[in-house]
């Protein structure tokens, strides 16, 4: 969800870039998410637990005015219903988030050195 909300300005952002600078995001895309996560599940190690997002619906109660036929005023009850999110902390195993970051680390090598190749290629063909 956290990979998602962060890939929303870049997608943005790319509708407004050079073709070179198009091919430079596409290509670096999964770099960059591996460093998001690799941040994530170093942040849950440093506190000894993760963080969660969860989103709770409410009713807020509301009255509303109104005028009839006549021009006369009237109340109403017009409720609101809003979205509030709220992070929460969430028990984590340490151990398997050790194993994880260093799976995300040495996948985040492996795509480092594709993605250098690929932003290469990018600049090649793409000269500004």
């Amino acid at each position: 969800m956290r990979a998602a909300l962060l890939m929303l300005p870049l997608v943005v952002l790319a509708a407004c870039a050079t073709p070179r600078q198009q091919c430079i995001n596409e290509v670096t895309r999964d770099t960059r998410v591996l460093g998001s996560l690799i941040n994530e599940v170093r942040g849950n190690l440093e506190r000894g637990y993760a963080l969660d997002e969860r989103q709770d619906v409410r009713t807020i109660p509301k009255t509303c005015r109104g005028r009839d036929e006549d021009g006369n005023i009237f109340r109403f009850r017009c409720d609101e219903t809003r979205t509030f999110t709220t992070v929460v902390p969430v028990a984590i195993d340490l151990n398997v988030e050790r194993a994880k970051l260093a799976s995300l680390e040495e996948r985040f090598a492996q795509t480092q050195a594709a993605s250098n190749q690929a932003v290469a290629q990018c600049i090649a063909t793409y000269p500004e």
